[in-house]
């Protein structure tokens, strides 16, 4: 059970997040990680065979990391210029407990085992079974967030494209708000600001899952970030594709006044 690695120290309070892929380069390179682990695919396949060793190395794995949990997959070939797997994967939020964690390790699992992502897996020309990693987090819990892309997706253009939301990431990536829309210039200069329709977010119950909270009328149309941090996130972007290669689709968040990256993989192709 060698294949259950620390992310970073529990006590260490400089947060970025990062995808599992990668994420020895991010700590070489400074970005430095959440307090979390990343489980190896044998690891994940054991849990999810309710193998009760592997159970109990990775509950003991987590007992030092403040908080709840996040769960995110990171399957061998998940996302890249050719593929993506977002929708299919799944990331479950605000796990509580040795039991919802084993249950939430065994979902990402069958999630990328379904027959909706093994048809795509297929018709990407991926055939082999998926060795399905998980990234064990703990939780940021953001005023804001969402997602940014370091290139235009549709266009292509050299430019940043920025969308955000109220609450957990997981209401702009799921499709249950019109985010706020921004667009910037490498250099930072704000080309575009599109305010959304922002009636719901995402929060954490106190016992674990996440609710809808009813946006107050007078902030569903109101922009959700200024420019101090629109030129953080620019920063992050630019960083980003030092370490990673060009092209970088980003999930952020901000909590608390600062500025998390939860992932980062390829901008994908349109049509994959």
């Amino acid at each position: 059970m060698s294949e259950v690695v620390p992310l970073v120290a529990a006590e260490d309070t400089a947060l970025f997040g990062s995808k599992a892929v990668g994420l020895g380069q991010a700590l070489r390179d400074g970005l430095p990680v959440p307090p979390g682990v990343a489980l190896a695919g044998a690891v994940v396949d054991a849990v999810a065979g309710r193998d009760e060793a592997a159970i109990r190395r990775v509950a003991e794995s987590v007992t030092a990391l403040p908080g709840p949990l996040a769960v995110r997959s990171s399957a061998v070939d998940e996302d890249g210029a050719d593929a993506s797997f977002a929708g299919q994967h799944l990331t479950l939020l605000n796990v509580r407990g040795a039991q919802e964690l084993t249950a939430a390790v065994s979902e990402v699992w069958w999630s990328a085992n379904s027959d909706s992502a093994i048809t795509y897996r297929q018709r990407v020309g991926l055939f082999k079974r998926p060795s399905v990693g998980v990234v064990i987090q703990a939780l940021v819990d953001p005023a804001t967030a969402g997602v940014m892309f370091t290139q235009n997706p549709v266009t292509r253009a050299d430019e940043r494209v920025i969308e955000g939301s109220l609450g957990l990431g997981e209401a702009v990536v799921a499709g249950r708000v019109i985010p706020d829309h921004y667009r910037m210039s490498r250099a930072g200069e704000i080309l575009e600001r599109t305010p959304g329709r922002k009636d719901v977010a995402f929060r954490s119950l106190p016992d674990g899952g996440t609710f809808d909270e009813q946006v107050p009328p007078e902030l569903v149309e109101r922009l959700c970030l200024d420019d101090e941090q629109l030129a953080e996130l620019n920063r992050l972007a630019a960083r980003c594709e030092q370490v990673y290669g060009g092209a970088r689709d980003i999930e952020w968040a901000i909590s608390g006044g600062n500025l998390y990256l939860l992932q980062c993989r390829a901008v994908t192709r349109a049509g994959a």
